[in-house]
């Protein structure tokens, strides 16, 4: 952690809907008026897309799974170096993977790329990281020890498969057979290093649909917001010192399940992401000058 450089991290599997929570937080630095430096957790990966194709069928062939989520696809030591760097003297490098055509045009080389690695921006006012190991704690890597804000985005488990399948065929192209086949590869490095990460995040966001889920793999559609609830669990009461009274009052249709957790509709997330979230950069912010 770093009074100077403060680091916020966005946690989540792939399809688990981060992406809401990353413009929350765009739209929170606009107004808040702060510069930050964004890093894409795919970045880390250790492979591109046609190596990883070739990694993978290799390990595959000799009884192993290697993928996004394990140390075998990532490197691990290169984030936790990048968090320690921030927090030290708020530089680093990243880099980007280019996931489709749109961003492939915009980057001028092709999909399944990464790009070149670069220095971040100066005179940033806080690292804010978007991926799936922002509180990872793996063999000697501690990337959560960084972390001033942890922030987990963790669906109900058929929420996040139906959201990954309908994403792999619409945005990658793959057939519904090829996206639950790599979900089930995915499924030891799921439990051991994506999954324990939900229990040391400060915050979690769950989305919970109100329709019938109970076969992801044949769901034809993803549940929206008007057919949902959010669950906020307030890990870190301390350090968030949430006003659940005032949550309540000004989010139509929010209730407390437990002392600790409110649930609201997910049209609401957005605000109350906001509500929540605000006075913690707004706390983060102000104790940067006694670093000088």
């Amino acid at each position: 952690m770093s009074i100077k450089h403060p680091i916020v991290a966005v946690t989540g599997s792939s399809g688990a809907g981060t992406t809401y929570m990353r413009r929350a937080f765009l739209h929170l630095f606009r107004r808040e008026q702060l510069q930050p430096a964004i890093i894409e957790g795919d970045c880390f990966h250790r492979y591109d897309r046609s190596e990883m194709q070739t990694a993978a069928e290799q390990a595959e062939r000799e009884g192993r799974h290697l993928t996004h989520f394990g140390p075998e696809g990532n490197f691990f030591d290169e984030l936790e170096w990048l968090f320690k760097r921030y927090a030290d003297t708020g530089c680093g490098r990243r880099r980007y993977y280019v996931h489709n055509e749109e961003q492939a045009a915009r980057h001028h080389q092709p999909p399944g790329t990464f790009t070149a690695w670069e220095d971040l921006p100066s005179d940033t006012d806080l690292l804010f990281y978007e991926g799936l190991h922002g509180a990872l704690i793996a063999d000697s890597v501690n990337v959560l020890r960084y972390i001033d804000l942890c922030i987990g985005v963790v669906p109900i488990i058929n929420l996040e498969w139906i959201q990954k399948i309908h994403r792999d065929r619409v945005v990658r192209g793959y057939t519904t057979a090829s996206a639950t086949r790599m979900i089930l590869n995915r499924m030891h490095d799921y439990v051991y290093y994506i999954t324990p990460q939900f229990s040391r995040t400060d915050i979690n966001f769950q989305r919970v649909p109100t329709v019938d889920t109970s076969n992801p793999f044949a769901a034809e559609e993803i549940p929206g917001d008007e057919e949902s609830f959010v669950i906020i669990h307030v890990r870190n009461v301390k350090k968030l010192q949430v006003d659940f009274r005032y949550l309540i009052e000004v989010l139509d249709g929010a209730f407390m399940s437990r002392h600790d957790t409110i649930v609201v509709p997910a049209g609401k997330k957005i605000l109350a992401i906001e509500f929540i979230i605000t006075p913690v950069l707004e706390r983060l912010m102000k104790r940067r000058p006694q670093a000088e």
